[in-house]
């Protein structure tokens, strides 16, 4: 009970998977959370001779996120992994106010309940580290996934507006941004026949990586991957108009056949 403790959201597969591992090769006791089952963690974790709980839950909810916390039985937090997201395609009008909402909740609200909760127990004995993951998304117009970006958008701010209010204390805050990645978010938010749905896309394995290193080196945020780095900055030159065109090509429904 005595040893380090990581907690990583959207723990299942994908990226949040991987800061899994490398959290568990360095040491750390593992809490995972996830609103699917854990077939792939599980397994794949258990040669590291670390402590390891799986809690299913909704992290749209506060009840989902207290339930997390309580799985900490009493130990502090050394890091958090906020990494859970949910994604949506298709048009806002064909969205049902359920579907958006939810993608809002568990982005946005259950996130930033479960940040607060943490920080304030990091903050109160000044130590702790957090990677909260944001995405390129943020930086564009999201055509087609509209309410996702916008969730984005939100969360690379508010990494950057929280990170600088804590710059007097030792709690590190870094906010990784991952292009298209190879994970279950496109097919989750059925978005299999579009051309990024459909694209060759980054290696989870090498996100969590850059993501987990800027972390420990105490970076206020990273992107990960060259390309995906011309693609913020080429959206920052030419306005919401043409990114919003440009996210059009890759993310309308059909685009990919």
């Amino acid at each position: 009970m005595a040893g380090k403790l990581a907690m990583v959201t959207g723990a299942s597969s994908g990226i949040g998977l991987e800061l899994a591992r490398l959290a568990a090769a360095d040491g750390y006791d593992l809490i995972l959370a996830a609103d699917t089952p854990f077939v792939e963690a599980g397994p794949q974790l258990r040669r590291y001779d670390v402590q390891i709980d799986e809690i299913e839950c909704d992290l749209s909810t506060f009840d989902g996120v207290d339930r997390l916390l309580d799985a900490c039985r009493g130990r502090k937090v050394d890091l958090l992994f906020a990494n859970a997201g949910h994604g949506l395609g298709h048009g806002f009008l064909d969205q049902s106010p359920a579907e958006w909402r939810h993608v809002i909740d568990t982005n946005i609200t259950g996130t930033l309940y479960l940040l607060q909760k943490v920080l304030r127990e990091m903050v109160a004995r000044n130590e702790g580290r957090v990677l909260i993951t944001g995405s390129i998304a943020g930086h564009m117009a999201g055509s087609f996934q509209a309410v996702y970006n916008g969730t984005k958008a939100f969360i690379d701010s508010f990494a950057d507006a929280i990170h600088n209010e804590l710059k007097d204390t030792d709690v590190v805050i870094t906010c990784l941004k991952p292009g298209a990645t190879e994970t279950e978010f496109f097919h989750r938010a059925e978005m299999d026949d579009t051309k990024v749905g459909q694209a060759e896309k980054d290696d989870p394995v090498d996100v969590a990586k850059t993501g987990y290193d800027a972390l420990m080196k105490g970076d206020r945020s990273v992107i990960s991957g060259f390309k995906n780095k011309l693609q913020v900055a080429a959206a920052s030159v030419l306005g919401g108009g043409c990114s919003a065109e440009a996210h059009r090509k890759q993310a309308e429904p059909g685009s990919g056949d």
